[in-house]
């Protein structure tokens, strides 16, 4: 089991109409911030002195906004206390609008290996329609650029803007396939609350894709870019052989990670112990007190335990092992039951002794997990 390390940079330039991630975007808080997160981090891997972090994925935010230079000191600060593994991967989430030739060396200096760059899309219209800083230029000047410097780096896509055709989505899906990124991470537009497009579409002043044109958006993505040489290896998630992102494969295949900065999450294993936790989702508290910046923490049940691993097993595309599923309840023919009828609807495979979401099934991954959790939650609970 590896250990992983999430660091959340929360300032971004403006705040995008779909966002609804923790973030400011006041650039002056920038040095005060830093100098608790260099406190936070040194006061809590004192405690793991001697460990080995085999990814670090700074997040936000956008931290391709700050100065190298902060990054660099939060990183001198880990490697007093931790080491990294020989593969390590190191990940900076980034916007174009931030990527000049200059940034993106600095970045390859730091010893950042991989990118994952924000275009969204590469069409001026939708990036108008996203309310994107950066124009289409960018994203394929920005995108070339980094191909030169870096051998893994990853695009995100949005799919399912408004009057968005299927046609304009292949071309953005072209784009990306023809860019030589080994990674494409591919997104629905979705309405979350307490954004300017979940109030927008109450309003009735925005009209989104329905279910039926979501699904062929999305089998777009599966089609194209696996025709392509992309494998689709999580729900949201396209690679190359030997580019899936470790940090995020890390958490969905429920390795410890360590979260730093205001709203990062934490997980922790040990033995048969799983903790979760989470730091102030507040900027101003997280500054005050950085050695008091956990705002949370539960220590997970067996059956939390099992909820989760079903869930987000069935994410991937390597599934859940059948066996490791009968062996979790004592009442199997129920949950064979449950297997077949998600089967039949052809949401579910059985390949191998596994236990997979079908490519139909990948867009409602989330509904598939509900179906089978509630049923196994009435079942006569974990053996023992």
């Amino acid at each position: 089991m590896g250990l992983h390390c999430y660091v959340h940079i929360p300032f971004c330039r403006k705040r995008c109409g779909y966002c609804d991630f923790f973030l400011v975007t006041k650039e002056d808080l920038q040095e005060r911030f830093f100098s608790a997160l260099y406190e936070e981090t040194a006061e809590r891997l004192a405690a793991l002195r001697g460990s080995t972090f085999h990814s670090i994925h700074f997040g936000g935010g956008t931290p391709s906004l700050v100065s190298v230079s902060y990054l660099e000191r939060w990183l001198e600060t880990v490697f007093r206390y931790v080491s990294l593994s020989d593969d390590a991967e190191i990940t900076i989430e980034a916007n174009p609008e931030d990527l000049t030739i200059d940034k993106l060396r600095d970045l390859a200096s730091l010893g950042v290996n991989r990118l994952s760059i924000g275009v969204q899309s590469f069409l001026p219209e939708k990036l108008l329609a996203l309310g994107r800083c950066h124009t289409a230029p960018d994203a394929l000047r920005v995108t070339g650029e980094a191909m030169n410097l870096f051998d893994n780096v990853s695009v995100d896509l949005i799919c399912g803007a408004e009057g968005e055709s299927l046609g304009e989505w292949q071309r953005d899906l072209d784009c990306a396939a023809s860019s030589g990124v080994p990674h494409v991470s591919v997104y629905m537009l979705t309405p979350e609350k307490n954004t300017l497009l979940f109030r927008r579409l109450k309003k009735g002043q925005v009209t989104l894709p329905g279910e039926a044109a979501q699904a062929a958006l999305y089998d777009a993505a599966c089609a194209i870019l696996g025709d392509r040489g992309f494998e689709h290896y999580e729900v949201s998630n396209f690679s190359k052989p030997g580019f899936f992102s470790r940090y995020n494969l890390g958490c969905w295949q429920r390795e410890s990670y360590l979260g730093f900065g205001p709203s990062a999450h934490s997980f922790l294993v040990s033995g048969t112990d799983e903790v979760r936790s989470a730091n102030v989702s507040s900027l101003i508290r997280y500054m005050a007190s950085p050695g008091k910046a956990q705002a949370s923490r539960e220590v997970l049940s067996p059956e939390e335990q099992i909820d989760e691993k079903i869930f987000l097993s069935l994410r991937l595309s390597s599934g859940l092992e059948l066996d490791d599923l009968l062996h979790y309840h004592k009442n199997s023919s129920e949950v064979l039951a449950i297997v077949e009828r998600l089967k039949e609807q052809g949401l579910l495979e059985i390949l191998d002794g596994a236990i997979k979401v079908s490519r139909k099934g990948f867009l409602f991954a989330d509904k598939v997990a509900e179906e089978l959790l509630p049923g196994l939650s009435a079942m006569s609970g974990v053996k023992k």
